[in-house]
């Protein structure tokens, strides 16, 4: 299975308190993924086509499909599976993202929520967005974050010139899902290309708004918030602040520690954890040019 990873990148560790976005097709697969932990973050599954089933810690057990939203929180630990359905190859696109969870809940309780009737709002100009998590142009999602942000997926019709209200004291990036577009950003000579298939458009802080213009019609995803002050040191599914925090997450997988929990269902199957690296992890660095 393909996947595509677009956060964190070289000198952009964040946005907001977005710390992680993969994209897993479009593909033809049967998706197999064993129990495996995590710990300091929650998860976001926001799937584009087709159907996964997610087994947690947590006794859950759905079948999650377009329109709906997955939400995992970790607290210090949590373990879940995600299959496609049925034994043949079937057709997946989603987005995976993870949300660094501040010092006051990273040690809190986990949980699973999920959402299939999330709030709509329409842009002008042959715009409109689905608030998937955080609020945006006043909307809010019913999805529980700890910290101020948005996640949101906005549509734009043919001809579309639509203007996205944004918040100055946040920070911003736009990923495209399908279709070209262009990103006219406030004070900028001109327009910027938008990404066409999950590239990651960081567009900064100090914005009240930003244009996306398209001649056929896109689909985008707008993530956003304020700027997370924490150093993460961030290695495998671990999301942590120090090395010897991710060492002692990842000897308790191991020894399959109550810490994480049993996913039932997998007859014992789960993903090891890799080795560690023989040098000391270090939090990723924010380039301030």
């Amino acid at each position: 299975m393909s996947v595509r990873r677009s956060l964190p990148q070289r000198g952009l560790p964040t946005v907001g308190a977005w710390c992680f976005l993969d994209r897993f097709g479009p593909q033809d697969v049967t998706m197999r993924v064993e129990p495996h932990p995590h710990m300091g973050l929650q998860t976001v599954t926001w799937p584009l086509s087709g159907e996964i089933r997610h087994r947690d810690t947590l006794g859950s057990d759905i079948v999650l499909r377009p329109g709906a939203l997955n939400l995992m929180t970790s607290g210090e630990g949590i373990a879940h599976s995600e299959y496609s359905i049925g034994d043949e190859p079937t057709t997946l696109d989603a987005l995976q993202l993870w949300v660094a969870l501040p010092e006051r809940a990273r040690h809190g309780a986990r949980g699973f929520e999920t959402h299939t009737q999330l709030p709509r709002i329409a842009l002008d100009a042959g715009g409109e967005a689905i608030i998937v998590m955080g609020t945006l142009a006043g909307a809010a999602s019913p999805a529980s974050t700890f910290t101020p942000l948005v996640g949101a997926e906005v549509t734009l019709s043919p001809g579309a010139n639509a203007t996205v209200p944004l918040n100055p004291d946040w920070e911003y990036a736009v990923v495209g899902l399908e279709g070209e577009h262009e990103v006219f950003v406030e004070n900028s000579v001109g327009p910027t290309p938008g990404p066409a298939d999950a590239d990651l458009l960081y567009l900064g802080a100090g914005l009240g708004s930003v244009r996306l213009a398209s001649g056929a019609g896109a689909r985008l995803f707008l993530l956003g918030g304020e700027p997370f002050d924490d150093e993460l040191v961030m290695w495998w599914n671990f999301v942590g602040r120090t090395h010897e925090e991710i060492v002692e997450a990842w000897k308790d997988w191991e020894s399959r520690s109550e810490r994480f929990g049993t996913v039932e269902g997998h007859g014992g199957k789960r993903i090891p954890a890799p080795p560690l690296p023989t040098v000391r992890l270090m939090p990723r660095a924010r380039n301030q040019a």
